[in-house]
């Protein structure tokens, strides 16, 4: 599918964006486009791929939609990962959460479509299942604004990918966790309830472009992720450290948090099928050409919801998959 195709990754520097053009090289392609905002990180990122010729490096913002429009000319396929993500900032400066995730995600839309792009990705997030906190409203909206495009007068497909926390990208709580054993000797914990859903980057990619390859145009794929309690999580980390005691603090949790992500709400349910043992579809509310008559057969999900407090990993489970990510030996 990628093979001599041009590519454009906005928000390309993240994590996410790393792991994808790292495996999107594998696949053979004319150009990648890593399109950022970040100037070191470009730098830092175009030095580890030593340099490579497929890679071309774009400054620029997704709220600009004249750069985007200028970026996304003779491709074929957009990633988009370009989003404001921690949900304290987005609380705090809701506008420019906004501006960003939603205003932008428009932005990449027109784009693509003034282009005739093929296929449009957007990674979305379970904080925008029954979202409590800005950052999931914005992209909820954004999922809706994707999901839209498909009935507008063009040839470029949109799809959304919906998944849960991926282990060690920026900002994630093993980072975070870790410097705390070492630095401090204490972790916070805003609940020792809380749960969420984890995986690894690696394996998040490879479930990415099964959806690239086998979605219609309007869906959301929810990827199946595994689920821990946050307490296991910084309990198998303290295991696994130098430190002989390592003190946990409840720290209450903080606004817009919830106790258990969902991946896929009660009222998703209603117009979710089992798709295979990878991933759940949730199918538009709105009509899309086609696609319900594609999903016909698929089985509708016996689920109310899929939640993070259920088939909860076992420490043993968790310290293998953080061993697979490389995050504890």
């Amino acid at each position: 599918m990628f093979h001599n195709k041009t590519i454009l990754v906005t928000g390309g520097t993240g994590s996410w964006g790393h792991e994808l053009v790292k495996q999107l090289l594998d696949k053979q392609p004319n150009e990648i486009r890593v399109f950022s905002r970040n100037e070191s990180s470009q730098v830092a990122m175009k030095r580890e791929f030593d340099q490579n010729d497929k890679l071309k490096f774009i400054i620029g913002d997704i709220k600009e939609k004249d750069g985007l429009i200028e970026a996304t000319r003779d491709v074929d396929f957009v990633f988009h990962l370009a989003a404001l993500k921690h949900v304290p900032v987005c609380e705090d400066q809701p506008l420019e959460a906004m501006k960003t995730n939603v205003i932008g995600t428009q932005n990449v839309i027109e784009a693509s479509m003034i282009n005739n792009v093929e296929k449009v990705v957007y990674i979305s997030t379970d904080k925008a299942a029954n979202p409590s906190n800005f950052y999931g409203f914005t992209k909820a909206m954004g999922e809706r604004l994707i999901i839209h495009a498909n009935v507008l007068k063009s040839n470029t497909k949109f799809v959304c990918v919906r998944g849960g926390n991926v282990l060690g990208t920026n900002g994630s709580v093993i980072h975070v966790f870790k410097n705390h054993i070492q630095e401090r000797g204490k972790i916070g914990i805003t609940d020792m309830r809380m749960t969420r859903f984890f995986l690894t980057i690696e394996d998040a990619i490879k479930l990415l472009f099964k959806a690239t390859y086998e979605s219609k145009g309007g869906e959301i794929f929810v990827m199946k992720m595994p689920t821990c309690k946050i307490v296991d999580l910084a309990e198998v980390l303290i295991e696994a450290s130098d430190k002989k005691k390592v003190d946990l603090e409840v720290l209450g949790i903080r606004p817009g948090e919830k106790l258990h992500e969902l991946l896929f709400s009660e009222y998703e349910s209603q117009s979710t099928v089992y798709y295979d043992r990878e991933y759940f579809v949730i199918l538009p509310s709105i009509t899309v050409d086609g696609l319900q008559e594609h999903y016909a057969d698929f089985q509708p999900v016996e689920l109310e919801n899929y939640n993070s407090s259920e088939n909860l990993m076992t420490r043993e489970e968790l310290k293998i998959l953080l061993q697979k990510g490389g995050f504890i030996s």
